[in-house]
């Protein structure tokens, strides 16, 4: 498949759904509350992140899981991003969206168009200037889109999350170096079955003295010599519990996902409004 240029980025990623499991500790000691809570809180940040259902353990090797869960950790850790429910980000293409991971709602904007749709259900509505357009050519072909919108540009922000998702194969390739030279621990991202265009492979450069994400790979065929881009990771900063990168230049063009946000809740009509709301 030919790869589209960013100013029409391509829908050609893999990314599946998430599984909420949020493990709960308990004290059980009176006498030793103080020592067994601060126990609790670092077993909490460092605990590994659980592979969702179908993820493929059988082909993926222990460095790999061992660098995932690393990342896991750095990102904020894996109850933290379990608990982040609204997270809310612009893509390259000018659109905006907010996706509310525990119910799958997904709000996609652009310029006077909304959709509001649903990743579980996969039905939604689609309206232009608050006229709903759902039952229209334009709008059943916006509506048919959403998925595969959802799964490309939540994919674009999160990925560092999805390293264990259901259909994945994880391999440690060995060591690496960045576009900027610094060294890399680099990770094989394929996938069975599962997502969009399966075919697609992605190298995660791992920074082995942040243990983040920093570079990563986009290979259309698992089986391609060559990557069909390699872009930055980077920018990372705190949004609600969880860490975020927002750079993702080749080093000449200046993308960057704007406007992002994360959050416990979800504010109240921002989710149904049927037109364009003010970005979070």
């Amino acid at each position: 498949m030919r790869v589209r240029s960013l100013s029409k980025v391509a829908l050609s990623v893999c990314i599946t759904g998430l599984t909420i499991s949020v493990a709960a500790c308990q004290q059980n000691s009176p006498s030793g509350k103080k020592k067994a809570g601060k126990a609790t809180a670092m077993a909490t940040d460092t605990a590994s992140f659980p592979a969702a259902p179908d993820f493929d353990r059988a082909g993926s090797d222990a460095k790999a899981l061992a660098l995932a869960d690393k990342v896991m950790r750095q990102m904020g850790g894996y109850p933290a991003w379990q608990q982040t429910r609204l997270v809310g980000w612009d893509f390259l293409d000018g659109s905006y969206q907010l996706w509310d991971k525990h119910t799958g709602d997904f709000r996609w904007q652009k310029d006077s168009t909304v959709a509001v749709y649903n990743i579980n259900t996969k039905q939604g509505q689609a309206y232009r200037s608050g006229k709903d357009i759902s039952a229209t050519p334009d709008g059943q072909k916006l509506l048919s889109r959403m998925y595969p919108i959802w799964v490309n540009n939540s994919w674009w922000l999160v990925m560092p999350f999805k390293l264990k998702d259901s259909g994945v194969t994880l391999t440690y390739k060995g060591t690496g170096t960045m576009m900027d030279g610094k060294p890399a621990e680099v990770l094989n991202m394929t996938f069975k079955n599962v997502g969009v265009t399966p075919d697609n492979k992605y190298e995660v450069l791992i920074n082995p003295a942040t243990n983040l994400v920093e570079e990563w790979a986009y290979f259309p065929k698992a089986t391609d010599a060559q990557p069909a881009f390699r872009r930055r990771w980077a920018d990372y900063r705190r949004y609600g519990r969880i860490m975020l990168a927002t750079d993702r230049t080749d080093g000449k063009d200046g993308r960057k996902l704007d406007h992002v946000y994360a959050s416990d809740t979800v504010p109240a009509g921002v989710m149904t409004s049927k037109t364009p709301i003010t970005k979070l």
